[in-house]
């Protein structure tokens, strides 16, 4: 009792360090134990190992997949003059494939492809073929080893799928699928047999037939949460009575792609949206979106319109409409009547992205003000090549005279050399220090093209001098 009571504690510490693979790594080396807890989390997902020496990794990875291939592939691959650095007898400590719970097809015959590229065969085999055999393999062994498969992405159909999804057990708890449109439609057929509880669907359309398998795997779907679709080369419009018939549960939903591929006015019936990611390239006027700034997202929380927005007055009347319950407004685009709108629409707004033009520092003083929720706020400075905006000697400035209480995160993106001094630098952390209540900042800035901040030693002598007073 004693024991389990242990090990459950540890997975519960342990769980929470899953997105720290570096001090996972350190887990490894405590004990069996601690191995065994740390090794199930790593192997969710092994297009999660990073490294700064990713091919090691790609090859370590690749080399222990070898090991737990059963004998059947091994004798496969060894029919095919298919040799490896690694006696392929040598048993591993753990079934490793059997803990993972996201697979990716695209990944595995990518990281195939890396590790084979340049080494020398000599068999008749081609580099394609020879990788065609290997992944199939590996994915075999996945099938029939997971008992539980939580995401499973399948972008393309380079590395045709041999196994039958009748054969995979695992498959039944999908929670999460990626994929494309061009794949083929017993692929979606047979996952519409099982499938049925997806809360994730992430869809390329990247051909010019939609199949009616893969509309049938949408309309099966119970309790769809999260929607992305993408459309760059092909018009999905066919698609749409089936995407409305998950407008009651879906909650998220992406849009990207050219917007003449993606006729977006179907949004206007997904009303319980929290989160809009409108992200489109080559539609100057948006037409589309007119008919969304009249309708009414009472529950919508982030809204995010990176490279191209709508026509100004379109946005203004949604945000008008849709504003008091935004919590994280997103846009790389500038709109001076835009900029001083916000306040008076969005005024319990946590996190914010908006283009200040040089002339612009009243309204994001007004949005300071105003904003009295603001915890976050990313910002350009310098000289773009057709723009200029505000200097960061403006943003210190003005951060630390309005920004509200909660404010804890300023993130910079410079885009040419900085004109802060070091006494600017640091009379902006000694204002800090000197606010109440006291919240630790958290500061970043992201160089452009010319590099910002240059007196780097002597400013993080500043930064470090400042936050051991604090």
């Amino acid at each position: 009792m004693t024991s389990q009571l242990l090990t459950d504690c540890l997975n519960e510490i342990i769980e929470h360090l899953k997105e720290d693979c570096h001090t996972l790594h350190s887990c490894l080396l405590v004990n069996r134990l601690w191995c065994e807890i740390s090794v199930r989390i790593l192997w969710r997902n092994i297009g999660n190992f990073e490294s700064s020496c990713q091919s090691i990794i790609n090859s370590s990875i690749l080399n222990t997949l070898f090991t737990c291939l059963p004998n059947e592939s091994k004798e496969i691959l060894h029919r095919n003059e298919i040799f490896i650095s690694i006696p392929i007898s040598k048993q591993p400590l753990f079934n490793y494939a059997k803990f993972c719970k996201a697979l990716s097809i695209y990944e595995i015959g990518r990281l195939v492809d890396n590790i084979f590229r340049n080494k020398i065969s000599f068999n008749s085999l081609s580099l394609k073929d020879r990788n065609y055999i290997v992944t199939n393999e590996f994915i075999k062994m996945f099938s029939n080893q997971i008992s539980s498969l939580k995401k499973l992405s399948c972008y393309h159909n380079y590395y045709p799928i041999k196994f039958s999804f009748p054969y995979f057990p695992g498959v039944r708890d999908l929670s999460e699928l990626h994929c494309c449109s061009c794949l083929p439609p017993n692929f979606f057929y047979q996952l519409s047999q099982l499938c049925h509880n997806l809360r994730t669907l992430s869809i390329d359309f990247d051909s010019y037939n939609i199949s009616n398998e893969l509309k049938e795997l949408i309309s099966l779907q119970k309790n769809l949460k999260n929607l992305k679709l993408s459309a760059k080369i092909s018009s999905c419009a066919s698609i749409i009575p089936t995407l409305k018939k998950h407008s009651n549960t879906v909650t998220k939903l992406h849009l990207y792609g050219n917007s003449n591929n993606l006729p977006y006015s179907f949004v206007s019936s997904f009303t319980n949206l929290q989160e809009f990611i409108f992200s489109f390239m080559g539609g100057s006027n948006f037409e589309d979106f007119r008919m969304l700034q009249y309708v009414n997202f009472s529950k919508l929380q982030t809204l995010k319109i990176p490279y191209q927005f709508p026509k100004p007055e379109y946005l203004m009347k949604f945000l008008e409409n849709n504003g008091k319950n935004l919590k994280n407004f997103y846009t790389d685009e500038s709109n001076k009547d835009l900029s001083l709108s916000i306040p008076d629409f969005c005024p319990n707004l946590k996190s914010l992205f908006l283009l200040f033009h040089k002339d612009e520092l009243d309204a994001l003083k007004t949005i300071f003000i105003k904003c009295q929720h603001l915890e976050s706020i990313k910002v350009w400075c310098g000289k773009g090549y057709f723009n200029e905006y505000l200097s960061e000697k403006e943003i210190f400035d003005t951060v630390a005279r309005y920004s509200p209480n909660n404010f804890c995160k300023l993130k910079i993106y410079s885009l040419s050399n900085s004109h802060v001094s070091l006494k600017d630098l640091e009379s902006f952390f000694i204002s800090w220090r000197k606010r109440i209540p006291k919240k630790p900042l958290s500061l970043i800035n992201i160089k452009g093209a010319c590099t910002s901040f240059d007196d780097y030693e002597e400013n993080m002598k500043i930064i470090i001098a400042v936050f051991e007073l604090l």
